[in-house]
């Protein structure tokens, strides 16, 4: 498994969600599970998904995130 690509289909990721998990925990990366190419769902470090539900949830984590973006946006 291609622990630097971001994006990975369901399947291959649960074929391989021991070595997947390792790299979330030991390398602080997220990844992109994706059906038929489309991202479904996400899995992150334990660190970001606590940030995430102390901000309300993840409908609110992304709020936070666009409003932020939006009034600083990123250097190119």
């Amino acid at each position: 498994m291609d622990t630097d690509k971001t994006d990975h289909p369901i399947a291959e990721a649960r074929a391989n969600l021991s070595e997947l998990l390792s790299a979330v925990r030991l390398l602080k990366r997220g990844y992109f599970l994706t059906s038929r190419g489309k991202r479904q769902a996400a899995l992150l470090p334990v660190d970001l998904g606590e940030l995430v539900d102390q901000a309300g949830g993840p409908a609110r984590a992304a709020q936070i995130l666009r409003d932020h973006l939006s009034e600083h946006p990123p250097a190119s």
